[in-house]
């Protein structure tokens, strides 16, 4: 069993079932019926709420055991969520989506991180959206989530220079409560980025 098998394997979720407050909040950026790509989705919460909205999702994960938990959510939510078996190295990211969404992935080092969000842009059809979230350096201090490696983390200064040849619509820094299972639970120091690939 993989470390995030070991991590996954319990009774409960992780982080709920619930999407994380910032899909909610930005959910409506997403066009009607848009194809979308989760990435190392865990559990399914913010798949299946993609999929709820009425967008043709696909998502992928490297644990078997998140997966599982994923496909139960969705068949016990009514919707159908296209999921894979992946890691980062090893997802097709020639295949192209309206939108990618990436939700607390900051287990990538620094040089997976720059190849991930390589990829990420590479993912995204033309005037298709990145939707990026996740912790700031001093998420660290606070120890309420995610790993304990600020060079993990990202800054606004990090996303502008990765995604500046995209239309960046917004780009905030801020701090909230949020409770998300046992595994995201307190004040977090948190980060959002919402991108738009031009078109050519």
């Amino acid at each position: 069993m993989t470390t995030w098998d070991a991590r996954y394997d319990r009774a409960e979720y992780l982080f709920g079932t619930a999407p994380a407050t910032f899909l909610e909040t930005h959910i409506s950026r997403i066009p009607e019926g848009s194809s979308v790509l989760a990435i190392a989705d865990g559990e399914g919460r913010n798949s299946v709420f993609l999929a709820q909205a009425g967008h043709d999702v696909t998502a992928f994960d490297t644990s078997t055991v998140a997966l599982q938990k994923a496909k139960d959510l969705a068949a016990q939510s009514g919707v159908a969520v296209s999921y894979h078996n992946a890691g980062i190295e090893d997802w097709d990211w020639s295949r192209q989506f309206d939108a990618v969404v990436g939700i607390f992935i900051q287990f990538a080092t620094p040089p997976q991180r720059d190849a991930l969000f390589e990829n990420m842009k590479r993912a995204v059809a033309p005037n298709g959206l990145v939707l990026l979230h996740g912790y700031r350096p001093e998420q660290v201090s606070y120890g309420t989530g995610g790993p304990p490696h600020a060079e993990n983390m990202y800054t606004d200064a990090m996303l502008e220079a990765a995604f500046a040849e995209f239309e960046i619509l917004d780009l905030r820094s801020y701090d909230a409560v949020i409770e998300e299972g046992v595994g995201h639970s307190g004040r977090s120091a948190l980060i959002d980025l919402i991108a738009r690939k031009p078109s050519q």
